[in-house]
């Protein structure tokens, strides 16, 4: 009944003489501030102005009929309360200051909700900020149309612990970022046209599950971030100089698992991963696939354990920078398409190991200014040569002594 009654309020607000021009929409923070603690607003159909901020308790929905313009200046709306539901509502239009973190929804506050609300030509999606145990669920997120550089983030986590990103659909923003943040769950959202997928800076223990992540820059990339899941994902078409579908820098204790990278410049980057060297980095029953290189080492690195991955269709299945190996990791019932052995006990696994040398297609692994013709005409012809009848023993980069013979029988 009081909901009821705040409503036909809110009407007889709505039917004040108000100064309309072309460009000015009523003010929707008048109808927040009409709002008593913990009741539902349900405003009437249309725009209105922003910016909006909400210091109580309530629940807005918009039922997907009320536009909120910020009008180019500042966030949308600035969420300092907890336990407040933001739906249905289409947020637009913010400022455009980096400096100041502009978005459709900057949240300073705890168990809060933010579902099913479109935010388009917003510098930032959603910013949390020291925030904890939200929910963003199902939004639809856009950025401002700019060069990728200073376009805003979809979505930022700093200093906030145990929120649910899930179900959110990003397109043409630039990143996803966890800063500093830990507990977090990341699951089932759709970005594309973006920089880096998502991005965790000295963030603990989040898990990523079941994204798709596409026609992005990079997919996901753990910088100093320990003790993170990444698990059912599937990332695609992450290409361009630095792309990579999931790279690691000075990374431990993750378990990347079932995912599948696709089509990607680099599948799997590792730089001095996993740095602790008390831990490993797990990486299993993933699909690499079709991408320049399989699984890229910076450096001659151990600690990671590599079990049960399908290689298939990449131009080079390992490299390792310096020439050195990759060999001092844990190689174990991995499908190597380009193994060459037989199967005779019928066990599914190779009679003999997988062994992979670097013969003269080294020079581009190691000559950056080579990496140029990696792939070209010139250097296969010297690699098939070197093969046939090598001037010096080849490099071992790996050796996997139980290949599996088929990328079915895992």
């Amino acid at each position: 009944m009081r909901t009821l009654h705040t409503f036909v309020a809110l009407l007889l607000l709505l039917q004040l003489p108000l100064p309309l021009f072309a460009e000015e929409y009523p003010p929707f923070q008048a109808l927040v501030d009409a709002t008593p603690e913990n009741e539902v607003l349900l405003p009437p159909p249309g725009t209105y102005s922003g910016p909006v901020t909400i210091e109580k308790p309530i629940s807005i929905d918009g039922r997907g009929e009320v536009v909120i313009d910020g009008g180019g200046k500042g966030s949308v709306i600035y969420l300092d309360s907890d336990g407040v539901t933001l739906k249905g509502l289409r947020l637009t239009n913010s400022g455009e200051s980096h400096n100041d973190i502009d978005s459709g929804v900057q949240v300073r506050g705890n168990f809060n909700v933010i579902k099913d609300n479109v935010i388009d030509n917003a510098l930032f999606g959603i910013d949390l900020g020291q925030a904890e145990f939200n929910i963003i669920r199902r939004n639809r997120i856009s950025s401002k149309p700019f060069e990728m550089g200073v376009r805003g983030d979809a979505v930022r986590l700093w200093y906030s612990f145990n929120n649910k990103i899930t179900d959110n659909i990003i397109r043409d923003s630039r990143d996803m970022v966890v800063w500093y943040s830990k507990d977090n769950l990341i699951a089932r959202n759709d970005a594309r046209g973006g920089r880096y997928s998502l991005h965790f800076m000295y963030a603990q223990h989040n898990e990523v599950i079941e994204n798709h992540y596409e026609d992005n820059q990079v997919g996901i990339f753990l910088m100093y971030s320990d003790g993170v899941v990444v698990k059912d994902n599937y990332i695609a078409h992450a290409i361009g100089p630095t792309g990579m579908g999931v790279g690691f820098k000075e990374t431990s204790d993750v378990d990347v698992v079932g995912n599948r990278i696709l089509y990607c410049a680099t599948g799997i980057y590792l730089d001095i991963s996993p740095y602790d060297p008390e831990t490993t980095n797990r990486i299993t029953d993933n699909v690499v696939a079709f991408s320049g290189i399989g699984i890229q080492f910076l450096n001659d690195w151990q600690g990671n354990i590599l079990k049960r991955n399908r290689f298939k269709g990449n131009i080079t299945q390992v490299t390792v920078g310096g020439g050195k190996t990759a060999n001092r990791n844990i190689w174990e019932g991995n499908y190597w398409d380009d193994f060459e052995g037989f199967d005779q006990d019928l066990d599914g696994i190779g009679d003999k190991p997988y062994e992979l040398y670097g013969y003269a297609d080294r020079i581009w692994m190691d000559v950056p200014y080579a990496q140029f013709f990696k792939g070209s005409p010139v250097l296969e012809v010297l690699d098939f040569l070197e093969r046939l009848a090598p001037f010096t023993d080849p490099d071992m980069i790996l050796r996997d002594e139980k290949p599996l013979m088929s990328a079915e029988a895992m």
